[in-house]
């Protein structure tokens, strides 16, 4: 595992099309946005691992 630091607004590049910024700071909480291509699923891990992609509805696959 890698482990980084960075302040609010910096940027993480992951491979060439996939963007991690800090976008916020604040107590125990990281906001952080994530640019990446729309065939590239973003989950939280405590979303099931075993998530089956076709019981995602098309709408949210296509705006992930």
């Amino acid at each position: 595992m890698l482990v980084l630091s960075r302040k609010e607004n910096e940027r993480i590049r992951v491979g060439e099309s996939i963007v991690v910024t800090v976008v916020r700071l604040g107590g125990d909480k990281v906001r952080l946005g994530i640019e990446a291509p729309p065939d590239v699923l973003v989950l939280r891990d405590e979303l099931d691992v075993n998530l089956d992609v076709n019981e995602i509805p098309e709408a949210l696959r296509e705006a992930s």
